[in-house]
């Protein structure tokens, strides 16, 4: 008998030892490829930032001096902007049409180098607008370099010349306004803009290395466990979707027909639905309350679609355990199986949901870059997110019931803390902690980033998103496993 025993035992060893090589083959090439296939959509945004340190246009309030020949504006100032890339200068014309030409010049003061130029016709400067000598290449090397802007013109005469705007309250802390060589109170009405490099995305291979080998690391320690006989969580969850994956199948597909039955139009509401939803709230909130974010349609659906999702997979994965009592008493299957086909039905449904969202980003003029694919990442970790509260709920709901009526008020609270259908510009500066703890409130962002803008949000952002996301998978599984033997006392 210790025999037969012994023998089941390594037998069972071996198979786990088998199926771990087979796990670490597919997560250490899946990892290098997802790794590369990143590299090549991210782009310059993987390395270059917008700067922390852009000077913004302040408000104009008068003007300096009408800039005839002879006349002089001077604008010192230091930036911490890494790769300086244009200057914008506010300009007034006396309500007139001027003659001449107006000469910027950005001046390095520790040589008096010459470092970027530009020449405007003053007749083509209207009242309010801005002259913008933009550089060939980024300069770099200014970080908290001595810089004066410069403002001349070699041949504008009285009365048809432009002014360069100015500030009389704000100054800045390392620079001063001169006006034909004398000192004058307030700042200059201009703009300083460039990038930043991201030290993470410069140093993207390191990185990169280094989390293959704790990968690497990670599977190491699954194998020397399993070869003493110790159990593996990450093991034992491959082996039981394998061996239930039938039953996995069946409890999908009742719960997607389950939903649509006796439905005239049947899958094709998952279709509609984000559809029709957009189109009420597109009318409400751009007719009525006249919102004017630029391409509202489109903003709106990937609020609609993304949201719809993870109210739905937490509200079904809610009463997974409670709604299958009869069949957990019955029959034996890893009780986290009933959660996870639940929010997997859900991700069925917003498959098909992207279908609308592709169709209105077309019709409205979106044009899908390589960024558009990075969408995925952020629906993965919203996937992962609802799957961690959705055992989490699970859970709760079996010893408290009233958890589905509590989830019900707390969904339509974080339903309306998430900006779905209404910039983030209208919160009060004060309410805006609300969305630095909405995890929900940043898958959404960076997706529309990815399709409305067509860029790749920042290297951090990922992983912040990622520890989101697994956060809640961790916290919802320790508290399912630790309270999963007592479901049958409740249910």
């Amino acid at each position: 008998m210790t025999v037969l025993r012994k023998n089941e035992v390594n037998s069972e060893v071996k198979e786990n030892l088998r199926i771990l090589r087979r796990l670490a083959v597919i997560l250490l090439l899946g990892y290098a490829i997802l790794i590369v296939l990143f590299y090549f959509l991210a782009g310059e945004q993987l390395h270059l930032r917008e700067s922390r340190g852009d000077i913004e246009l302040p408000v104009a309030e008068s003007g300096t001096v009408e800039l005839i020949v002879g006349s002089l504006v001077e604008q010192s100032f230091t930036t911490t902007i890494q790769r300086l890339e244009q200057i914008d200068v506010q300009w007034g014309t006396y309500y007139r049409t001027n003659a001449g030409a107006v000469l910027l010049e950005l001046v390095d003061l520790r040589d008096g180098s010459v470092l970027l130029a530009g020449t405007f016709d003053a007749a083509a400067i209207t009242e309010g607008g801005l002259t913008t000598p933009t550089a060939e290449e980024p300069i770099e090397g200014l970080y908290n370099i001595p810089l004066l802007l410069r403002i001349t013109s070699p041949d504008c005469a009285p009365g048809s010349a432009a002014s360069p705007l100015m500030n009389m309250q704000d100054k800045l802390e390392n620079g001063s306004l001169s006006l034909n060589g004398m000192p004058s109170e307030g700042v200059l009405c201009f703009a300083a803009r460039g990038t930043d490099y991201i030290w993470t995305g410069l140093h993207y291979w390191e990185f990169a290395v280094a989390g293959e080998l704790l990968l690497l690391a990670g599977l190491g320690v699954i194998w020397f466990r399993l070869r003493q006989g110790k159990r593996s969580y990450v093991v034992n969850a491959v082996v039981a979707v394998q061996k239930y994956r039938f039953l996995i199948r069946q409890l999908v597909s009742r719960d997607f027909k389950t939903k649509y039955k006796r439905s005239v139009l049947g899958m094709f509401w998952s279709f509609l639905n984000p559809l029709l939803t957009m189109c009420v709230q597109y009318f409400v909130f751009s007719t009525i309350f006249k919102s004017d974010i630029p391409n509202y349609a489109v903003y709106l659906l990937i609020g609609i679609v993304v949201f719809n999702f993870f109210s739905e997979a937490t509200g079904m994965a809610l009463s997974s355990i409670a709604g299958n009592a009869g069949l957990i008493t019955k029959v034996y299957m890893p009780k986290y199986i009933y959660p996870l086909t639940r929010v997997m039905s859900s991700v069925v449904n917003l498959g098909i949901s992207l279908i609308p969202l592709v169709i209105v980003s077309l019709a409205t003029g979106i044009q899908f870059k390589k960024s558009a694919v990075l969408t995925l990442y952020f629906l993965c970790c919203v996937i992962i997110f609802s799957l961690g509260l959705g055992l989490l709920l699970s859970a709760s709901m079996v010893f408290f019931r009233d958890t589905q009526f509590l989830w019900g008020v707390l969904n339509m609270i974080w339903m309306y803390a998430t900006p779905i259908f209404y910039p983030e510009s209208i919160l009060p500066e004060n309410f805006k902690i609300i969305l630095r703890i909405n995890p929900m409130y940043y898958f959404l962002k960076n997706a529309r980033l990815c399709i409305l803008d067509s860029i790749s949000p920042e290297p951090a952002v990922y992983v912040q998103c990622a520890l989101m996301a697994l956060g809640a998978l961790v916290v919802g599984a320790l508290v399912f496993r630790k309270s999963q033997d007592r479901f049958v006392l409740y249910l």
